[in-house]
């Protein structure tokens, strides 16, 4: 087992071979999955059993707002049995194998079941919307679905704190003052207003370490996971926490929604291109026909991959913006040295992954970079 209370002075080799192998085999089970899913949506759209389900549904009902959520949950139970066995594997038997988690498989199983539930219910509320525009206003559908989307993320933003992560998640004022201050002060200084300092209970599922800041506006937060507070010098704290707050300083999470919708508004257009030619194709009897869900997932996940590049570029970019941000604010390069090598040690992260693996998969920088970001830093 890791020793966590040690201080590294250096990243950990034996910790490191671990990690590439970790790393190493989610990506073999993200492609996996990522064929497993692509033969199961096809298998839908080429042998006719999207019009079956549909027709099979419109013997019950021929609501669109009933036929829809119908037919998504008989196209996504048998994708949810299917891929049953490989979520367990890679999300409770590695994590285990790796000692990265400490969660039993009761409170596990119920996490995935919370997951299911939140997602399932966002999911259904933004595709019923969608399908109406599809229905009022069939030509420019996709437009207005990316306003809709841009509200969406807003909201989600400012009440996840709140309504989302206490479902996954306890946590509490934090007790330690001296820290609570620190931190407080280095909000006020990047001109940040945060309703208060918390530590969560990340140890009751994880050895891994995080820290954030969450919210918007009256639910903007400063959380701490309970192992970065109980395994981080003060001043490592600080610096990770600084690093949170160059987002802010930076505008990122504005930028980010203002990013994510100009991506999102793409990829309905798209789908809108994709889905006519599948009605066309596969004689479906509209936009608003529930036979045509498949081709949204499918436009929706090839837009995703191709964008994802992009999309993990300028996180990085970001990333580093904020990285320089927290050095220069702290001055503490030695810190923040000890911050990503500890982080790297305790999280199992690949310090110094394929180059090709940082630029398709990665949304920050390599550990091994940052670090040197900082030793340059100090330098000069």
């Amino acid at each position: 087992m890791l020793d966590l209370k040690t201080n590294p002075a250096e990243l950990d080799s034996v910790r490191q071979q671990k990690a590439k192998e970790y790393a190493r085999l989610k990506r073999r089970f993200f492609i996996g999955e990522l064929l497993l899913s692509a033969t199961y949506v096809f298998f839908w759209i080429f042998s006719g059993l999207s019009p079956w389900l549909r027709d099979q549904v419109h013997l019950f009902t021929q609501a669109t707002w009933l036929s829809l959520p119908l037919f998504a949950f008989g196209f996504s139970l048998p994708y949810t049995l299917l891929t049953a066995p490989l979520d367990y594997y890679t999300g409770f038997v590695l994590p285990h194998r790796y000692e990265q988690s400490v969660q039993s498989l009761k409170d596990w199983l119920l996490d995935q079941l919370k997951g299911a539930l939140v997602t399932g219910l966002i999911g259904l509320v933004l595709l019923e919307i969608i399908y109406w525009l599809m229905g009022v206003a069939p030509q420019t559908w996709w437009l207005w679905a990316g306003g809709v989307m841009l509200i969406f993320t807003v909201l989600l933003a400012n009440l996840a704190p709140v309504l989302i992560f206490p479902l996954f998640y306890k946590y509490k004022p934090l007790a330690n003052e001296e820290l609570a201050d620190r931190l407080t002060r280095l909000a006020e200084q990047a001109g940040a207003k945060v309703q208060g300092v918390y530590a969560f209970d990340m140890s009751r599922k994880t050895v891994a370490a995080n820290a954030a800041v969450m919210g918007l506006g009256n639910t903007r937060r400063i959380i701490l996971g309970d192992t970065l507070i109980d395994n981080f010098s003060l001043e490592e704290i600080e610096t990770v926490l600084a690093h949170e707050l160059g987002h802010h300083v930076h505008h990122d999470l504005t930028w980010g929604i203002v990013v994510q919708s100009g991506l999102m508004l793409l990829g309905l257009w798209l789908a809108d291109v994709i889905m006519r030619a599948g009605i066309v194709f596969f004689g479906y009897t509209g936009l608003t026909d529930p036979a045509t869900f498949p081709l949204l997932i499918v436009a929706f996940t090839i837009f995703g991959l191709v964008t994802m590049p992009l999309g993990n570029a300028w996180s990085r970019w970001r990333e580093v913006k904020a990285d320089r941000y927290a050095l220069a604010k702290t001055g503490n390069a030695a810190a923040f040295i000890s911050a990503m090598t500890r982080l790297a040690n305790q999280n199992l992260a690949e310090a110094d992954p394929p180059a090709w693996v940082e630029f398709l998969l990665h949304s920050h920088p390599s550990i091994k970079s940052r670090i040197q970001l900082a030793r340059n830093w100090s330098s000069d």
